[in-house]
C-alpha cells in the first residue's frame, strides 16, 4: 500500500521561509491490523540491543587535482611610437627625437628629473647600503644543528610505479637531475611496461623537463661532466644508450647487442680524457668494458673480473668508483662483497688488478673515495658501511654497526670529509657525521615507508636526491653543519683515519703473531717422542712405576686410619 499526502502552496509563496505554528494533533493515515501476517512472525524474548553513545562518524579522504604549470617565454620588442613612425627606419626615428628634444615641456621635464636623480646619485655615494661589514668573518655551522628538510617530490607518472634505480646530476648547476626507472626483480615487469625514464626540472615536479626513451629500461644513467648536454644510460638488456638532449628523447647510438653486457649494466661513469667521450661499464656478467660513445660499435678495451686471473668471470661487477687524479686506477664492488683494486695500464691483462679487500657478505652497492683522501674509500653493502685504507687489504679501519634493515646504497659528502650518507630497505636515510660521533649516525630521517633504492647528493653538498622503490625520488636540502666544512675539520678529519689505521696495523700484526704462535705449538704437539730423543719403553716403565707406587702410599694411609679407628 502506497501512502501519499499532498501539501500544496500558492505560487506566490515559493521561496519564503517556512514560519511554523502550533496546532491540534491530527490523524492522516490510519492502517487496520493484519492478524495474517502474525503467523510469519516468532516474538523474540529476551530482545537485546547494542546502544553507542558516541556519535556515528565517518570518514572520507579528497585528493585535489594536481595542479600543472607550464613555463612560457615572451620577447619584448621597442615600442612606444607613433603610428606614421616605423621603427625600423632610423631617419624617421632620428627625426622624431630631435623634434621631441625641442619640446618645451620635455626640456622641463628632464631639469626636473635632473634636479632629483642628482641628490639620489649624491646619496649613493655618500652611503653604501650594499657594503657588507664582516665578510672576514665565516659563519660557524657546527651550532646550527643538523637538519634536512624536503623540497620536492618527483613521481613517476606512469601507471605502473617502477623503481628509481640510479641518479645523475646536471654538471653546471643544481637545476636538472635525471633518473632511470626500471623494474630490476626478474619477472616482476607486468606486460606493456613503460620503458621511459625522464629528466626532471628541480623547480617543477609535476611534469618531466625531458622524456628519455630507451629500448630497454634504464638501470643507470650518467651526465657527461665536460658536455651537460649528453648523457649515457646502462640498459636492462647489457646495452650502453648515448643521448644529446638537443636532438630528441630517441637515443643517437646504442651499443651492439653482441658486443655489449650479457646482463643488466649496473654502473657507468664518465672517464677524465681530452675528448671527455669515453666512459667505461660493468655488469654482473663479470666483465668491465671501455667505451667511447663517438663509435660504439663494439668496447674500446675489456677486463674479465677473475681473482685467479683467467679466461672466464668469477665475480659480479656491480659498482665503479673512478677518481680523476688517478687515471689509471680504478675500483671494481662485486656481488661477492669483494672490492678490486685494478689498473688499466698494467703490463699484462693478467696483473690488472692489483688488489682485493674482502669484508661484505652480500653485494656491494656503493663504492666511493673520499673526495679528500683519495686513500680511504667508502663501501655499503649486506648490513653496513665500511670506510677503507689502501694501505690495509684484511680490513678495514672503520665500519657503522650493523643495522636491522639492509643498506641500498651510499656517498660521501663534497663538501665535508667527515660526512656520509647511507640509504635502508626501511625507507630511511642516515647521515653518519665522524665529527660529531661514530657509534651512530648524526641524523637519521625517515624519507618514506618504502625502500630506498638509491641516493645522489650534488656537487655543492648541500641538495640530496633519494630515489624509492615506487619512482619517488625526494629532493632534500641539508642544513649549513651537514653542507660547510667545519673549522680544523680536515686535519682532525685526517688524525681519526692515521690513527685507525694504525690501530689496525697494530691488530693485525698481533693477529699474525698468534697464528705464528699456534701453529708452531701444534707442530710441537704432532712431533713424535723419538724426535725429542726419549725410548717409548722407558717412559712406560716410569709411568708403570710412579703409578704402584701412588698405590702403596695410598694402601699405607687407609691402614693408619684403620688402626686409629680401633684404638
Amino acid at each position: 500500500m502506497e501512502i501519499v499526502y499532498v501539501y500544496t502552496k500558492k505560487r506566490e509563496e515559493f521561496g519564503r521561509q517556512c514560519n511554523f505554528t502550533d496546532r491540534t494533533a491530527e490523524s492522516l493515515v490510519d492502517i487496520p491490523v493484519d492478524e495474517s501476517l502474525k503467523e510469519s512472525f516468532i516474538e523474540r524474548n529476551p530482545c537485546e540491543s547494542a546502544i553507542q553513545c558516541a556519535p556515528e562518524m565517518s570518514e572520507h579522504e579528497v585528493n585535489t587535482e594536481r595542479f600543472e604549470t607550464q613555463s612560457r617565454g615572451i620577447n619584448h620588442v621597442e615600442g612606444g611610437w607613433p603610428k606614421d613612425i616605423n621603427p625600423a627606419e632610423v631617419e624617421q626615428t632620428m627625426r622624431f627625437r630631435k623634434k621631441v628634444e625641442k619640446d618645451e615641456v620635455y626640456i622641463q621635464a628632464i631639469q626636473q628629473l635632473g634636479s632629483v636623480m642628482e641628490h639620489t646619485i649624491k646619496q649613493n655615494n655618500a652611503v653604501d647600503i650594499y657594503e657588507e661589514y664582516f665578510d672576514d668573518m665565516t659563519e660557524d655551522g657546527s651550532v646550527e644543528p643538523p637538519s634536512a628538510k624536503t623540497i620536492n617530490v618527483f613521481r613517476d607518472p606512469n601507471e605502473h610505479k617502477r623503481s628509481a634505480a640510479n641518479i645523475s646530476w646536471y654538471p653546471d648547476n643544481a637545476q636538472k637531475l635525471a633518473v632511470a626507472y626500471s623494474i630490476l626483480e626478474f619477472q616482476r615487469s607486468p606486460p606493456g611496461m613503460c620503458m621511459d625514464s625522464y629528466i626532471w626540472d628541480v623547480e617543477s615536479p609535476n611534469k618531466p623537463d625531458m622524456t628519455l626513451k630507451p629500448i630497454s629500461p634504464l638501470v643507470c644513467i650518467e651526465y657527461n661532466p665536460k658536455d651537460p648536454h649528453c648523457l649515457v644510460g646502462g640498459q636492462y638488456n647489457g646495452q650502453l644508450a648515448f643521448w644529446d638532449t638537443r636532438k630528441g628523447s630517441q637515443p643517437i647510438e646504442v651499443s651492439a647487442i653482441s658486443n655489449s653486457h650479457s646482463d643488466p649494466l649496473y654502473k657507468c661513469i664518465f672517464l677524465t680524457s681530452k675528448t671527455g667521450t669515453e666512459c667505461f661499464t660493468t655488469s654482473t656478467d663479470g666483465q668491465v668494458l671501455w667505451w667511447d660513445i663517438r663509435k660504439m660499435a663494439e668496447p674500446t678495451e675489456t677486463l674479465i673480473l677473475d681473482l685467479n686471473k683467467g679466461d672466464k668471470p668469477t665475480l659480479g661487477g656491480i659498482s665503479l668508483e673512478y677518481e680523476s687524479t688517478m687515471p689509471t686506477k680504478f675500483m671494481v664492488g662485486t656481488e661477492q662483497g669483494i672490492v678490486l683494486s685494478c689498473n688499466r695500464k698494467a703490463k699484462t691483462p693478467a696483473d690488472r688488478i692489483v688488489a682485493n679487500f674482502s669484508g661484505h657478505y652480500g653485494p656491494v652497492y656503493a663504492l666511493q673515495r673520499n673526495p679528500f683522501f683519495p686513500k680511504n674509500f667508502l663501501t655499503v653493502g649486506d648490513w653496513t658501511a665500511r670506510i677503507w685504507s689502501e694501505d690495509l687489504r684484511e680490513s678495514s679501519i672503520m665500519w657503522t654497526k650493523f643495522h636491522r634493515s639492509y643498506l641500498t646504497d651510499g656517498c660521501w659528502s663534497p663538501a665535508r670529509p667527515a660526512v656520509f650518507f647511507t640509504s635502508r630497505m626501511d625507507g630511511c636515510l642516515d647521515v653518519w657525521d665522524y665529527m660529531f660521533k661514530q657509534n651512530d649516525p648524526t641524523l637519521s630521517l625517515q624519507v618514506c615507508d618504502e625502500a630506498l633504492n638509491c641516493l645522489r647528493i650534488q656537487d655543492s653538498g648541500s641538495l640530496l636526491a633519494c630515489g624509492s622503490h615506487s619512482g619517488n625520488v625526494t629532493l632534500l636540502e641539508l642544513s649549513q653543519s651537514l653542507s660547510q666544512q667545519q673549522r680544523n675539520e680536515k686535519a682532525s678529519v685526517t688524525q681519526i683515519f692515521e690513527r685507525e689505521t694504525k690501530r689496525e696495523k697494530i691488530l693485525e700484526s698481533r693477529y699474525r703473531e698468534m697464528k705464528l704462535k699456534e701453529r708452531a705449538k701444534s707442530q710441537q704437539e704432532e712431533r713424535s717422542p723419538e724426535e725429542d730423543g726419549e725410548n717409548p719403553e722407558e717412559l712406560v716403565a716410569e709411568a708403570d712405576k710412579n703409578f704402584w707406587f701412588t698405590v702403596e702410599q695410598e694402601k699405607i694411609g687407609i691402614e693408619k686410619k684403620e688402626k686409629a679407628a680401633e684404638q
